[in-house]
């Protein structure tokens, strides 16, 4: 295999077949369900689709079979089927719907607007991950162009990951005897510490998301009247958010929230924060003078990767600064966030979260606890060493340095369904959000050179595969 063949061929079809396709599908606000109900009326959906299959047809694979699946009242998957030369498998996984727009994109960027910055293309959706449908089959088409074998590949593109995947396990379970037994999974939804080398994820967290509500009146009254003998909902608020962690560290005790830290991983996040040293916590941009909650970089990595922590994202009830008026208000509602360590039950920490923030309501106020997100996450299995070879190798050879293993604070639903359905594959989860780059926040960006690199890794890793016994 000629490493240097393998850039140059991916790197000219980055420039001058996939860069042009995704500028013009970071123009379209193809929303992910959870954040546009209405999708199959607006058509962006759709509108993705077709520009994808139309890409993808063109790129003359040969013997590919390519279908847009879409079962009743589910968004669309687009499924690809390319024989090698074997009848094992590789599955190559990644979606096309984004999250919503996010406010404080700064001037000159927008998430529908596609801006190309030197090495940055910016807009909603590019990093996580519209860019993984050109680098699975550029992969694909460098080997065919240097006629590596391969085994046969299947690709699944879907449009449901940002609301968690609800639709993708009735295509699972409808192509089940199309896709077969995988014996390798690489997912390119994931992300990297650094622009260096290649990251392997080896864990992703759990979540649970919900609406929290709270209700003391029936309506707001003036509060000179009333405080001090109708306790304030935001008060009740702090009581009940103190039942999962404490305030003043963040740490959760409750055990259904948290697990043991295997000691692999432990060493990995060791090995990790060598690497990346203070860059683990000063590529988030920080106001001046604040800092993270200590600086100890390992402690940090098992924080966003092993660990329960609660965040709120959203709230009701509280009217804007320059609208609040002298009123204790009737209520206050929020967006819980619990991640969850990877290999928490999601289902039993979801009872237990709702029971700990109903039971016993402080004042007898009307608490209601609406989880709406309920996902496991996932820990890879034990790399075979001809995986772990390939993927250091391909490392060294396209980006200059070996590889790196961490687990993600994000979930992917994908992935625990995939490691119970195919308890005896290798999984290969990478990704090209580093820092900064800011996926569903504002200023959303995709590191070409990495997507470039990451695509001949893939590549190199396919043709491993095929190589070992």
């Amino acid at each position: 295999m000629n490493s240097r063949k393998i850039q140059e061929y991916c790197e000219q079809q980055w420039d001058d077949s996939a860069l042009p396709q995704l500028i013009e599908y970071i123009r379209i606000p193809n929303k992910s369900p959870m954040f546009d109900p209405d999708w199959q009326t607006h058509g962006y959906m759709d509108q993705v689709v077709q520009q994808f299959e139309h890409w993808c047809r063109t790129c003359n694979i040969p013997g590919m079979q390519l279908e847009v699946v879409q079962l009743p009242d589910r968004t669309p998957l687009i499924y690809m089927d390319i024989p090698g030369d074997s009848d094992r498998t590789v599955l190559l996984y990644g979606h096309l719907d984004k999250q919503p727009e996010m406010t404080g994109w700064r001037e000159g960027l927008g998430p529908w607007q596609p801006v190309l910055d030197g090495d940055r293309l910016y807009g909603r959706g590019g990093a996580d991950d519209g860019y993984a449908t050109f680098a699975s089959l550029i992969s694909m088409m460098a080997l065919k162009n240097q006629e590596i074998p391969h085994a046969r590949c299947v690709v699944l593109i879907e449009a449901c990951e940002e609301s968690g995947s609800y639709d993708l396990p009735f295509y699972i379970d409808a192509l089940a005897d199309r896709i077969g037994e995988p014996e390798l999974v690489i997912c390119l939804d994931s992300g990297c510490g650094n622009y260096d080398q290649l990251w392997c994820t080896t864990s992703l967290r759990g979540l649970i998301g919900g609406e929290l509500r709270i209700a003391i009146l029936d309506e707001g009254v003036h509060s000179g009247d009333a405080s001090g003998i109708v306790p304030s909902s935001f008060r009740i608020l702090r009581q009940l958010l103190n039942r999962i962690d404490d305030c003043n560290s963040g740490w959760i005790a409750t055990l259904e929230f948290t697990t043991d830290i295997p000691e692999k991983r432990v060493e990995q996040a060791k090995t990790a924060a060598a690497v990346l040293g203070d860059s683990v916590y000063t590529k988030f941009p920080f106001v001046p003078g604040a800092q993270p909650v200590f600086r100890d970089a390992a402690e940090l990595i098992l924080n966003r990767t092993w660990r329960p922590v609660l965040s709120i994202t959203g709230a009701d009830g509280l009217p804007a600064i320059a609208n609040a008026g002298n009123v204790l208000r009737a209520g206050t509602a929020v967006k819980i966030s619990l991640r969850l360590p990877p290999t928490a039950d999601a289902r039993i920490a979801a009872q237990k979260l709702k029971s700990l923030l109903e039971h016993d309501p402080p004042y007898g106020a009307r608490i209601n606890f609406m989880p709406d997100w309920s996902a496991g996450g996932w820990h890879a299995p034990d790399l075979q060493p001809w995986l772990e070879q390939a993927i250091n190798q391909a490392s060294l050879n396209y980006f200059g340095n070996g590889a790196v293993y961490m687990g993600e604070g994000g979930t992917i639903p994908f992935m625990g369904m995939l490691g119970e359905k195919f308890p005896d594959a290798q999984f290969l989860i990478t990704g090209v959000l580093g820092p900064h780059s800011n996926a569903h926040g504002p200023n959303e960006f995709l590191h070409l050179p990495t997507a470039k690199k990451l695509t001949c890794c893939v590549a190199e890793v396919i043709a491993r595969h095929y190589l070992c016994k």
